[in-house]
């Protein structure tokens, strides 16, 4: 652990400390919503994407624009909005790749956009086919134009082909990772996991990439020492709570692999390099998607992932994180819930939200979990 802790260490950094360094080095930041927006074009473009995935923490100026039953990370991302926190952004980008994130861009608009350029996502969810292919295109080279206009900086091809295979190159680092992890469980923690993985949607992909490789090499040369506490696969829309990660480690449970949003999710699939047509290959890409609740997914390819990751890692089972209110995960829950029992798998449900200060009822369900396997 004594030589692999200072190199985590690059990892354990906040968003605000992203921006400050991004502002030091004179880079323009653009706010990325979820989910799976073309940040290769922003890279391109000399800018930085900067995740927007809320925050943990109260929600009181967004009630005014929600209900109350609402998902709680749309909210989040709303409320640092009206309270100034995005007032570094020198623009925004917002999906509507749910109904939860439609509302969330028009409100965007309507407040924050007043004072910084906000740039509207529209996505196909007929994705595989050449219609749909044809639409992402057209919507790409919309996002490109604004992006240029606000970089003041003509995007060309070759500078998105290579920031495609800089993404490309972080998306392998990643998947190297999740495997050295489970590996190592006594050293890459929940808490170590989830900050290594999801850190990489604030900072520089370059600078990401280096300490990554760093990361995996020092992984890689430390001898296994077998695991004595559980294996669990994870999956939701993000896991990223340190309370949550630390009854994950009061509990010995390991991450061995996960199914989430803001972690697999963002990098289990590669975008096409060496096309002619870059932009064509980002809209592909989305169609080459498979098990995401998010899109459109009538074969429903996500049950025969989890179960494929808990064959593969010898998991004792699945934690599903329900995010509060996310209807396309509620959805899917109890369609994998009825083929993963008759697959002897077993499957805990626990429900957060971003304004929980309180994890007594997950610390139970976790504790009983552990128990039960």
């Amino acid at each position: 652990m004594s030589n692999i802790l200072p190199i985590l260490k690059k990892f354990d950094l906040t968003k605000a400390d992203i921006v400050k360094k991004y502002q030091k080095d004179g880079r323009k930041i653009i706010g990325c919503s979820p989910y799976h927006l073309p940040v290769e074009l922003v890279y391109a473009s000399g800018m930085r994407p900067m995740g927007l995935w809320g925050s943990y923490g109260e929600i009181s100026m967004a009630k005014e624009y929600f209900p109350a039953f609402y998902c709680s990370i749309v909210q989040r991302i709303l409320e640092l909005s009206l309270n100034g926190t995005f007032d570094c952004l020198s623009g925004i980008m917002v999906s509507i790749q749910c109904d939860s994130l439609k509302a969330l861009g028009q409100n965007i608009k309507r407040t924050l956009g007043k004072n910084i350029p906000y740039i509207h996502v529209a996505m196909a969810q007929h994705r595989k086919i050449d219609v749909g292919v044809d639409f992402n295109e057209v919507q790409y080279n919309k996002v490109k134009a604004q992006l240029e206009e606000i970089s003041g900086k003509k995007i060309k091809d070759e500078d998105i082909e290579k920031a495609i295979k800089l993404y490309n190159k972080s998306k392998i680092l990643m998947r190297e990772f999740v495997k050295l992890a489970a590996k190592h469980p006594e050293v890459i923690t929940p808490t170590w996991r989830s900050k290594v993985l999801t850190i990489a949607n604030a900072m520089d992909r370059a600078e990401y990439v280096e300490n990554l490789e760093e990361l995996n090499n020092a992984l890689k040369e430390k001898d296994e020492v077998p695991w004595k506490g559980l294996k669990i696969v994870t999956t939701g829309i993000l896991t990223n709570s340190y309370s949550l990660n630390q009854i994950f480690e009061e509990n010995k449970m390991a991450i061995v692999e996960d199914e989430v949003a803001q972690e697999s999710r963002q990098f289990r699939t590669l975008v096409e390099e060496n096309t002619g047509n870059p932009i064509r290959a980002l809209a592909k890409y989305l169609g080459d998607i498979e098990g995401d609740s998010i899109l459109f997914d009538p074969d429903k390819k996500r049950t025969d992932m989890l179960i494929e990751k808990v064959k593969e890692t010898g998991a004792d089972g699945i934690v599903y994180v329900q995010a509060k209110f996310c209807d396309p995960e509620e959805f899917d829950y109890p369609l994998f819930k009825k083929v993963l029992e008759n697959e002897g798998i077993k499957l805990l449900m626990i429900e957060t939200d971003q304004q929980m200060t309180n994890f007594e009822q997950a610390r139970t369900s976790l504790q009983t979990f552990a128990e039960m396997l």
